[in-house]
């Protein structure tokens, strides 16, 4: 174990370098790599300063692995420091993600690559459902967040009603019990009650929050939102209607108002991405977890395969490839982007958002409503993956989407049911089942079976 004390830059950037490298595992992993290594093996922070972090981050849109890295690296390097552990988070998954966009367009529909999504996708089913089962046992701890996740559920299942419309009415129905003195959502943050191990950063509370450090942090985050809002402003006023105003705006919105986590995320772009734009089909949306699964990184880089091949498929003269990358880094873009400003204009008033009785109630209304959002989700990918064919039944207001029972795939559902076993009971390795599974899809394959 390396001993405590203050780490130049370049110690940072290497440690960083390789976190961003291997945060396999979605957020769960990612956080407890950074664990292992900042706080037991380098003791870089404290304990109680890194769940500190965590609630924080837990309170805002976007992915909270990688605004952990970047609050962090603010806390041991100011401004710079949270660039250079933010980026370097995200760099290695995005360069991954985009190469394998394009050989996905180019090469997406040879027999023998699909064979192998084939099996992929099955793995993909079972390990949503293995976050659901976590995110529920974490978060439905009262009858009320019970409801809220049920309602959720069928608001989006049977209503399409609007991902925001359902964080926004969860908020309000957390906030409002809050204010009325009701114990109805009990907050799940990470490390809520956790003691304090008596170690803070190794800057001291004066470096880390003193008036230069909360000076240089606001103005950082100004930046960030100017350099957000203003691209995705000049690509309204220079290609209105075009598919690049569609993914800067689309992709913004998404930003403020994904709060927990990237399946939830992905339930609203299946809802949007897929059925509203028609950008990429159902089978390519779990395609593009497959692949956001098996390379480092946060999952919420599959944003980047959907911004990818929507340009892709809608070039507006442009090269289709060319118009592919650029439309996957402007997805990217304007997904973390944000995540700086929200870090950098919250990180030195965390101690009064903790504390917020009302906001803490209010978001684990939130984290409820998620529940139901990623039910959905994994229902969406049961009747895409296990079923042929599938109807949409309307009657008034309700709009839901059904299979069609005589079509299941027996293949395919029994891939399934190996996959939930692997995931759920033998707690298996994300990267591991994905490449087993994939393997399994291409032994198919050659028997003839797929």
């Amino acid at each position: 174990m390396e001993g405590a004390g203050r780490p130049t830059p370049r110690e940072a950037l290497r440690v960083w370098a390789r976190i961003g490298l291997l945060s396999f595992g979605g957020p769960a992993g990612q956080i407890a790599l950074m664990h292992r290594m900042l706080v037991e093996e380098r003791r870089w922070i404290g304990e109680g300063r890194f769940l500190h972090a965590l609630n924080f981050c837990m309170l805002l849109p976007g992915p909270e692995a990688q605004q952990l890295a970047t609050y962090i690296g603010w806390l041991l390097h100011g401004v710079r420091g949270g660039l250079v552990a933010g980026v370097l988070f995200i760099a290695p998954g995005a360069a991954a993600i985009m190469l394998l966009s394009v050989l996905y367009a180019v090469w997406g529909d040879v027999p023998l690559v699909n064979a192998l999504f084939y099996g992929m996708k099955a793995a993909v089913l079972a390990i949503v459902l293995q976050a659901l089962i976590r995110i529920a046992g974490r978060a439905l701890k009262t009858r009320a967040a019970s409801v809220t996740a049920g309602l959720a559920f069928l608001a989006i299942f049977a209503l399409a009603v609007p991902f925001p419309v359902i964080v926004l009415g969860a908020a309000v129905a957390g906030w409002l019990s809050a204010r009325a003195g009701r114990g109805w959502f009990a907050p799940g943050l990470h490390g809520s009650g956790a003691a304090e191990d008596g170690r803070d950063t190794v800057l001291g509370e004066g470096d880390a929050v003193g008036p230069a450090a909360r000076r240089g942090a606001l103005v950082a985050g100004g930046v960030a939102l100017a350099l957000w809002l203003v691209p995705v402003a000049a690509i309204l006023i220079l290609a209105p209607g075009s598919v690049f105003a569609g993914i800067a705006t689309f992709f913004s919105t998404m930003a403020v108002v994904t709060f927990g986590g990237a399946y939830a995320v992905l339930a609203w772009v299946a809802q949007v991405a897929v059925a509203t734009y028609g950008w990429l089909s159902p089978g390519e949306m779990l395609d593009g977890l497959a692949l956001a699964e098996t390379t480092p990184g946060p999952l919420i880089l599959v944003l980047q395969f959907v911004g990818f091949l929507a340009a892709f498929r809608d070039p507006g003269g442009l090269d289709p490839l060319f118009a592919g990358v650029l439309g996957g880094l402007l997805a990217t873009w304007v997904t973390f982007a944000p995540c700086f400003a929200w870090i950098f204009l919250g990180a030195p008033w965390m101690e009064r958002l903790r504390g917020n009785r009302v906001l803490s109630a209010a978001l684990a209304a939130v984290t409820a409503a998620v529940v139901g959002v990623i039910l959905n989700l994994s229902v969406w990918f049961a009747v895409h993956v296990v079923f042929q064919q599938t109807v949409t039944v309307k009657a008034g207001p309700v709009r839901m989407l059904l299979p069609v029972f005589g079509s299941v795939d027996p293949v395919a559902a029994g891939l399934c049911a190996v996959a939930l076993v692997a995931a759920i009971r033998l707690k298996m390795g994300v990267p591991l089942m994905i490449g087993l599974w994939a393997l399994a899809g291409f032994g198919l394959h050659l028997a003839g079976l797929v």
